[in-house]
């Protein structure tokens, strides 16, 4: 067991696990944040999406040990109200149906509109092939994305 200390969602967070917890696992277990989901345990589906800094990875395969100090920010910091133009997008395609990966679709989404703030339909495709909605909601994907897109720049 050792402590780290964690910056999650823009607050300084402490937790004392062993060093090969995966991220996923802290966040759940120790911090109380479930917005982020279990999927498939091998970072292959992407529920358990978040960002360490600005960049989309996946919190299954995350040791503690490799955050250090940079910034982890799960789907409940994205913001307060819920507001963010992704969520909203989300929202007004009703992208969700099922809902389970969700948290994971809309932070790599918000992670490649960071990246890329004008993306074609192959980047989108691209950029979103690893997240996987068991339900087929891509199409709604796709075009939330381009909406958040547009009401983002």
């Amino acid at each position: 067991m050792a402590v780290f200390n964690l910056n999650i969602n823009g607050k300084e967070r402490q937790v004392d696990v062993d060093p090969a917890t995966p991220m996923l696992w802290v966040l759940r277990d120790h911090l109380d944040l479930v917005g982020t989901k279990y999927g498939c345990g091998i970072a292959q589906c992407g529920s358990c999406t978040i960002h360490l800094g600005d960049v989309a990875m996946r919190s299954c395969i995350l040791p503690v040990s490799q955050v250090g100090n940079q910034k982890v920010t799960t789907i409940e910091g994205l913001s307060e109200e819920g507001d963010h133009p992704v969520q909203k997008a989300w929202l007004e395609h009703d992208v969700a149906q099922c809902g389970y990966c969700q948290s994971g679709q809309i932070m790599n989404a918000v992670a490649l509109l960071k990246a890329n703030p004008a993306p074609s339909d192959e980047e989108i495709e691209g950029a979103m092939s690893g997240n996987i909605c068991r339900c087929g909601t891509y199409v709604r994907i796709k075009a939330a994305i381009k909406t958040a897109a547009k009401t983002s720049n």
